[in-house]
């Protein structure tokens, strides 16, 4: 099992603005897809209301200062929300409590935002990220990738954007 951050990621580190995504990259919103379902999903909870509902053929584990975030979320107008199958949401208040929900049978991937990257950053195993060769304006950052301690070990480039897979670098001594 491994822990693997996931982002889109402008030149200069921007990952959001107002709670969306700067950029509109189809083909990314498709490889996150592909790559996550049937995952554990770690993410704060204003990226899972910015998302606007639970992702199919995820568990989805949302990290919330607020203990009563899951009953909130789960009551609607017409009382008890249902989820589609092989869905799950789970609220968690601390990353520890995530890890512990997560399948670790599988990827656990890390989906943002911010916060929650700089929290799980110890703990990351590899990056996904797609490059973004634009520099919006933002509010919200990804942490630097450093050369000293992630490896570039994939990149396939696009136009205008290029995947690529990194691998923390391991102290061999």
């Amino acid at each position: 099992m491994s822990v693997v951050a996931i982002a889109a990621v402008g030149r200069n580190g921007a990952i959001g603005r107002d709670g969306d995504v700067p950029w509109h990259i189809p083909e990314d919103w498709q490889r996150f897809k592909q790559i996550t379902t049937g995952c554990s999903l770690i993410m704060g909870r204003t990226t899972f209301e910015a998302i606007g509902r639970p992702l199919p053929g995820r568990h989805s584990i949302v990290l919330s200062r607020d203990p009563q975030a899951a009953a909130t979320w789960l009551q609607t107008d017409s009382g008890r929300r249902t989820l589609p199958a092989n869905t799950a949401v789970t609220f968690v208040t601390g990353l520890d409590e995530a890890f512990a929900a997560a399948d670790r049978t599988r990827t656990v991937w890390v989906g943002g935002g911010a916060h929650v990257y700089r929290l799980a950053w110890p703990r990351l195993d590899e990056l996904d990220i797609t490059e973004v060769a634009q520099s919006p304006g933002a509010d919200a950052f990804f942490p630097t990738i450093d050369p000293a301690q992630w490896t570039e070990i994939a990149r396939d480039p696009r136009d205008g954007y290029a995947f690529v897979r990194y691998r923390r670098t391991r102290d061999q001594s």
